[in-house]
Formats: structure tokens, sequence, C-alpha cells
């Protein structure tokens, strides 16, 4: 959002909440809302030329939990979306999943050509609308661009959600809590920060081909213990052990998944700017000062 600021956009932002969670730029306006909700719906599209699609209702043990309440949550408001936007010309970038929608991988790094078997309700939604994204662009010209991120991490995520390993496992790392992990040395994901994921959503959104997926990643995969063990590098000077709690594999989680983002590069010169490292350090710091830890 700010990048999106910055480079001149006028933007409005649609949530549940009665205000935004986070501070937000200025210029950058807040609307209340269910985006199930038609008529909110046209009122946003007749001033817009562009919507970035972020919603979604669940995280991916819920949807497994409830998926038919994922399902009425997710599916009818953006199918919604995309037959009013298709109405008026509007562009849509559709943030899909880049973990979920593959399923268990074939090789490594996935391209975008790798076969689609989500082994979640969760993955199975995104694969759907990504589907309803196509239909619309042939049946009624619904300009669109669809991207499969890597797993988002740091400034600004906070702890103990239910989503994003690194900031909860930092926070339990300082608060010794224990850090859980499913299987042995849990699972491989391809984490990339949050402005890269910013820059790579703004990067397809002005200069991707439309009616194309792209991934969007950082083309390495770590698994639970290395980003332990690059926490415990942060933590050297510290007396505080870090405690880990092995828990039984989920059948839902794939076990290894990091992103090939080749086609994105070429399409639209979009690089990666944060090294993990450097992320890392930074999210640490931010959580620190926040008082999360």
């Amino acid at each position: 959002m700010p990048q999106l600021v910055e480079k001149g956009y006028v933007v409005t932002i649609l949530g549940r909440s009665s205000a935004s969670s986070y501070k937000l730029p200025k210029g950058a306006n807040y609307v209340v809302g269910d985006y199930s909700r038609r008529d909110l719906i046209c009122d946003l599209l007749e001033d817009s030329n562009d919507v970035i699609h972020l919603a979604h209702s669940s995280l991916l043990g819920a949807s497994v939990n409830d998926p038919v309440s994922n399902l009425l949550s997710d599916l009818p408001g953006t199918v919604q979306l995309f037959s009013e936007a298709a109405r008026r010309g509007v562009k849509v970038t559709f943030i899909s999943s880049g973990g979920a929608i593959y399923g268990q991988a074939n090789k490594c790094p996935i391209n975008e050509n790798h076969p689609t078997n989500p082994i979640s309700t969760y993955g199975l939604t995104k694969l759907t609308l990504e589907n309803y994204a196509r239909f619309f662009g042939e049946a009624h010209g619904l300009k669109h661009i669809c991207i499969r991120p890597a797993n988002a991490y740091g400034v600004g995520q906070k702890p103990f959600t239910g989503q994003g390993f690194i900031a909860t496992a930092v926070a339990a790392a300082t608060q010794k809590l224990p850090i859980n992990i499913f299987g042995e040395n849990g699972v491989v994901r391809d984490y990339l920060y949050v402005s890269d994921i910013a820059s790579g959503i703004i990067c397809a959104m002005e200069r991707g081909r439309l009616s194309e997926i792209y991934n969007l990643g950082s083309g390495v995969g770590r698994s639970n213990l290395e980003i332990i063990d690059s926490i415990k590098l942060l933590m050297a000077e510290s007396d505080r052990k870090i405690n880990i709690e092995n828990l039984l594999e989920r059948k839902f989680d794939v076990r290894v998944n990091f992103l090939d983002s080749k086609k994105l590069f070429l399409d639209t010169g979009w690089k990666q700017n944060i090294s993990f490292e450097r992320g890392l350090k930074s999210t640490f710091d931010w959580l620190n000062n926040q008082k999360f830890i």
C-alpha cells in the first residue's frame, strides 16, 4: 500500500474491521464494509481502474475444519466482484496462493506449468477462483492477472494469529514459549519479505500480461528448523533457550514448496530486493520495538 501511494495512485482499502489495523499512509482511504455487498462493490468500482484482491476469510487450518463456510465466505463475493469489474472494464489483480495451489511438488522450484493438485480446501478455493477469473476473462472480457505468492513475512506481521511462521517463531523464542513444528523438521517454504511481495504485485499489475498467472517468490526453500537456527543467531548474545515442540504432520500441509519467479522477471523486470537475513533482522527488531516479544 505505501508503495502504491508513493507511485501516485489514489488508494482505497476495503476492510471488514471498523478501522484499519495499521496506520495508513497519507492519502490512502479506508472504507468499512463486506466485499460481498454488491451495492458497495459497484459504488467503489465506478471510480476505480484497478483492483488488487487480497481478501480471504479463513486460514489454511480453519478452511480444513469448515470447508463449507470457507466456500460460502469467499467464493460468491469474489465471483460477483469479477462480474462487476468485467462490466466496467476494471482490471483485477487476484492474489491466489503459491503454497496451496500446487499441492505436493513434483520438483522444485515450482514454475507456473506445474500441475495444480491442492490438498487443502483453502487451495481448492483459490484454484476455483483462478478458474472463475479465467472464465470471466474469456466469456465477459475481464481484464485480470493472477499472482501466486510465497509466504510473506516482515515488519507489520503480528505473531500468534494462526499464520506467519516467522513472526510467531520469533515471538515464541524470545518469550520462552515452545515453537510448534509439524513433523521432524517441519515443512519447507519459500519466504519473501513484505516489501518484495508488494513490489511484485505492483509490477505484475502495471507490466504483467493480461490473463496470465505469475509466481512470486525467492526461489529458495527453508525448513522450519532452518528458520529457527537463523533466529538463534539473532539471539546469540541472549541466554534464552529455544524450545521446539514437534507435532504430528498434518495431512493438508504441503511438505516442500518454493517457487520459480522467472516468468515474472522476464515479463515485468521484478527482482527480489531484501535478502532473507536482512528481512529477518528487520522483523526481529520490529517485533522487539512493538513489545510483542
